[in-house]
């Protein structure tokens, strides 16, 4: 167990804060589909209005069910790009700055300023996203994240080692202290990475998937494909530029310093001035295969990585409807873990969440528009899954949100809202009694990709 000091929020970090805030309602049309480098508050737009606004109606309506605990897995907050898109960036830049015909806007208002040092540590807003989530889940449960439960450590958090992730859940504690007005500040967190980066431990998926050049080659087809060519052209012909000279990463580069530039410092840069929304959602996809072939439902290995993690869960679960059953104080009241996009993914495509009827592929983009695997919507920065356990006369319910918003366990939530956690057991009873991290994870015991298909770790 390790234990940190921070100080409490400057009077400038709440300046600074707001003036970000007062920016936020200038969004780009294209910050819909940033992907895995979008903001938290464009999936949830009424942040804009009040970050700290919840709505206690999607909790459970029963005034006979009260919350007895919350796990919460959370993905760090908004951060630098990592080094091997800030090299991307400067060899983009490299190319337009030596062309004196490029938009003059860009020579005068913007100039490259990520250097390799920054490599995706936490911003300050990426703080901001931890401090402010804090105080929304203070919010929706006062009796579980309470100042009380805080001194007694009965609110635990694990992390991955990860810089990014160590200074966001640094800064959930630091929101709840103040939001609970507590004097002393003393954080407490422990490194798990075997539960926040399950997949760097799993050598079926290492080698199966991470080192292997063919997992991913529906994404490598798209990219050589028509509507990426299309969107090369165009980029091609603002920058003033032969066809050939921009790659599809230098695309990508340009698409990521408009988002970068927007979740780090709200601004609408020149460079996404070089897209359109046709542009955005060929660029989204292309991510968006990325991460379903690497970490979601394309290959089985992605989503049997995070046995680990979903055995975690559901114990802390099962040890908490014990303790009500014998009428005993609950060991936990909150756990809060804190990881990566890819920690989230597997785990979310585990349980059977978000995955469509027909999986997405280099050739069937056009059928593809109105798919719900769209990580835009599921892992921005600071994305989250709450587990809520409630206490209620018909014995234990579990409900699931992503983000803040409900979410429906696969095959169980039809006519019923929050379903008995007995329920939830039930269905999940094959992956309970089997999904053995250590033998899913055998490279001798690869398991089979998805529907015939082969199958940098930061999204």
């Amino acid at each position: 167990m390790t234990i940190f000091f921070l100080d409490f929020y400057s009077s400038r970090d709440i300046f600074l804060a707001l003036t970000r805030l007062s920016h936020c309602a200038d969004a780009p049309p294209l910050a819909s589909y940033f992907g895995t480098k979008g903001r938290y508050e464009d999936v949830n737009p009424h942040l804009l209005r009040d970050i700290t606004s919840v709505n206690r109606s999607l909790l459970v309506a029963d005034d006979r069910c009260e919350p007895v605990h919350v796990t919460a897995i959370v993905r760090h907050g908004t951060r630098y790009p990592t080094v091997k898109n800030i090299r991307r960036m400067r060899r983009l830049y490299d190319l337009v700055a030596d062309d004196r015909t490029w938009l003059d806007e860009m020579k005068t208002s913007w100039r490259m300023w990520y250097t390799d040092d920054m490599d995706g540590k936490l911003v300050e807003k990426g703080r901001d996203d931890h401090r402010h989530l804090a105080v929304r889940l203070a919010k929706l449960f006062p009796s579980l994240l309470s100042a009380e439960n805080l001194r007694r450590q009965r609110v635990r958090f694990q992390t991955s080692s990860k810089h990014r992730c160590v200074d966001s859940v640094e800064a959930f504690q630091q929101g709840l202290h103040r939001h609970w007005g507590l004097d002393e500040a003393w954080y407490r967190h422990e490194v798990n990475d075997e539960l926040m980066r399950f997949f760097e431990w799993c050598p079926g998926f290492v080698e199966g998937v991470e080192n292997n050049k063919t997992a991913l080659a529906e994404v490598k087809k798209f990219k050589e494909g028509p509507e990426m060519g299309e969107v090369r052209g165009k980029v091609a012909r603002q920058l003033n530029v032969p066809y050939e000279r921009v790659t599809p990463d230098m695309v990508e580069a340009a698409f990521f310093l408009c988002a970068y530039e927007f979740a780090i410092k709200s601004l609408h840069t020149p460079w996404c001035h070089l897209f359109d929304l046709k542009d955005a959602k060929v660029l989204e996809y292309k991510n968006d295969l990325k991460q379903y072939w690497k970490r979601g439902h394309g290959h089985s290995i992605n989503s049997r990585s995070s046995c680990v993690l979903f055995h975690d869960l559901f114990n802390r679960l099962e040890l908490a409807v014990q303790h009500l059953r014998l009428g005993q104080e609950l060991p936990e009241a909150v756990r809060v873990q804190v990881g990566h996009g890819e920690t989230l993914l597997p785990l979310l495509s585990l349980l059977g969440l978000y995955k469509d009827p027909s999986q997405p592929t280099a050739d069937n983009y056009s059928t593809q528009h109105g798919r719900s695997f769209r990580t835009s919507r599921i892992v921005p920065y600071a994305a989250n899954m709450l587990f809520v356990l409630y206490e209620c006369p018909a014995g234990p319910r579990l409900q699931f949100l992503l983000n803040e918003a409900p979410v429906g366990f696969p095959g169980l939530t039809a006519g019923e809202e929050v379903p008995l956690y007995r329920d939830v057991r039930q269905r999940y009873r094959e992956l309970l009694e089997g999904c053995d991290s250590q033998k899913e994870c055998e490279v001798g015991n690869r398991p089979q990709h998805q529907h015939g298909h082969h199958g940098n770790t930061e999204l």
